[in-house]
């Protein structure tokens, strides 16, 4: 086994096996040249909240591969797989909508939160100290709104929801910070169980 993040070299007929990941969850997989499916809006990969774009991979689907348009001259005849963190401490920018929870940068700073398990492509569950709504917004509704991966939304029992790839709109839920763009990849890799604590920027 090597490490990840290198071309491999296969011939037609060739077996790929991908290892399951000793830490993490997930594992990336680029073909030169490009799964060749039909576009859906500019993306060849499935929303699974929406159910645009191909359906599913399962056990037996074939897929079409583009020409690719280079080979690398250097490669590998095994796939790594990348550690990933079992928890992690992560930089928020709070806002649009902080206001609205009972002393957010307190809250934020003193709670350790662990994943749950319903996460999924959509957004990370986190598990934890509820953030209280603030006393004077209790009860109110917001229109919904658009969201940016690493969105951080308060529903009403309290517990975070961090946005990821197909992430919705707010459904009317506040959104008390957003995570900082280059400690996102981060989270499409804790698994059920992983530990997660925020740091406030700007408090």
């Amino acid at each position: 086994m090597t490490a990840s993040h290198q071309p491999v070299h296969v011939h037609a007929g060739d077996v790929l096996v991908v290892p399951a990941p000793t830490s993490g969850l997930r594992g990336y997989l680029a073909v030169g040249g490009g799964v060749a499916v039909e576009p859906v809006l500019g993306s060849r990969s499935a929303d699974t909240l929406s159910g645009l774009g191909p359906a599913p991979l399962e056990v037996g689907t074939r897929l079409p591969l583009g020409s690719p348009t280079s080979t690398p001259s250097v490669g590998t005849g095994a796939i790594g797989v990348s550690a990933a963190p079992d928890a992690v401490v992560i930089r928020l920018h709070l806002g649009p909508r902080a206001e609205w929870v009972d002393d957010p940068v307190g809250r934020l700073r003193a709670g350790t939160w662990t994943v749950g398990s319903t996460s999924d492509r959509v957004g990370v569950r986190l598990e934890g100290p509820a953030l209280e709504r603030a006393e004077a917004l209790r009860g109110v509704e917001l229109r919904s709104e658009g969201l940016v991966g690493g969105a951080v939304q308060v529903p009403p029992d309290g517990q975070p929801v961090v946005f990821l790839a197909d992430h919705p709109t707010t459904g009317g839920y506040p959104v008390v910070g957003v995570v900082e763009p280059a400690e996102l990849p981060a989270f499409a890799q804790l698994r059920p169980g992983s530990s997660v604590r925020f740091v406030p920027l700007g408090a």
